[in-house]
């Protein structure tokens, strides 16, 4: 089925970027410009104490990024989605951060859209939310999914019941249609796993 302009109008949604430090730049950028220019409120949430994030490009440190929420003052109650970039170093500080953990489960419990790409499936790892779930993410991770639970695939995009997982930067053109596409669908029904 062809999805229409209409479809594609995210008016209205509000989407959360969670994010730190040392988050992949093209993978917090690139789907943040494609929410805006789908008409989406994107706010990016953060633990971080100042109210700039620096992003990580490939070998060195990338753009600063504005933070619009402080994570202790975010909701999942406030937000439509959620996207969590990757980068080695953004993930592995936010899993520790029980309050980042704890966002993320709340999107998934409310049947919200979740989005994460590269590393960013570490997140859902941490939040237990994998059980069960078609995934896929950068090959590094791989067996930490697995283990989890998760069913991993090698796929440009998976979505499984409103997670879109990616592999990779190459990916997101895919991943920032599929996000779109799964955040104009609203919340999605989501069976437990055992």
């Amino acid at each position: 089925m062809k999805t229409t302009e209409r479809n594609l109008n995210l008016s209205g949604k509000k989407v959360a970027i969670l994010a730190t430090d040392g988050f992949e730049q093209d993978e917090l950028l690139s789907p943040l410009a494609a929410l805006k220019g789908a008409h989406a409120d994107v706010q990016i949430v953060s633990p971080a104490e100042q109210d700039e994030i620096k992003g990580w490009k490939h070998t060195d440190w990338g753009k600063k990024v504005h933070v619009d929420v402080p994570l202790d003052q975010a909701s999942a109650d406030d937000f439509d989605a959620l996207v969590l970039p990757g980068g080695v170093i953004n993930p592995d500080h936010l899993r520790r951060e029980p309050g980042a953990v704890e966002f993320v489960k709340s999107f998934f419990e409310a049947g919200k859209p979740i989005a994460a790409i590269c590393h960013g499936p570490q997140m859902l790892i941490e939040a237990d939310v994998v059980r069960g779930r078609k995934v896929t993410s950068f090959a590094s991770i791989k067996t930490d999914l697995k283990n989890a639970g998760a069913e991993w695939v090698d796929q440009e995009v998976v979505v499984d019941q409103g997670i879109v997982t990616s592999r990779s930067p190459a990916d997101l053109p895919a991943f920032n249609a599929k996000m779109i596409e799964e955040i104009a669908e609203g919340t999605h029904r989501r069976t437990l796993a055992l």
